[in-house]
């Protein structure tokens, strides 16, 4: 066998290996996906492939129900879930509302504040 028949054998083992490794790398992240959309069960928070955020609210066997906003819900195949949502922090209205409260609470101290050295100012030019 000559180096040329020997190199194009090589190649060709090489070829076929790189082949079989990303074939199976590709079949581990198919039956991980799939797990994930069959661990799907109401009350999960999902991102479908177009970016979705919502709630699961009723499953079938190939279908869920999302609700993207209360009282609004639609149909979706299973296979449209791209990830779960972990668990994000409470964003209801009464949190969003005390943050609101807080923010104008500071502002009207800082302008207490201000209003406070302005008039000492004007003391000390007088």
């Amino acid at each position: 066998m000559d180096s040329n028949a020997l190199m194009m054998v090589v190649m060709l083992v090489l070829i076929g290996g790189l082949f079989y490794f990303s074939s199976r790398t590709r079949k581990k992240q198919a039956a991980a996906q799939a797990e994930l959309r069959q661990s799907v069960v109401p009350g999960t928070r999902v991102t479908t492939i177009a970016g979705l955020q919502a709630t699961v609210t009723a499953v079938a066997d190939d279908t869920i129900e999302l609700e993207i906003a209360p009282g609004v819900r639609t149909t979706w195949l299973r296979a449209a879930v791209r990830d779960v949502v972990a668990d994000a922090p409470d964003t209801d209205a009464d949190a969003a509302f005390d943050s609101d409260e807080a923010t104008i609470a500071a502002y009207e101290s800082d302008n207490a504040t201000i209003a406070a050295m302005e008039d000492g100012a004007k003391k000390e030019l007088k």
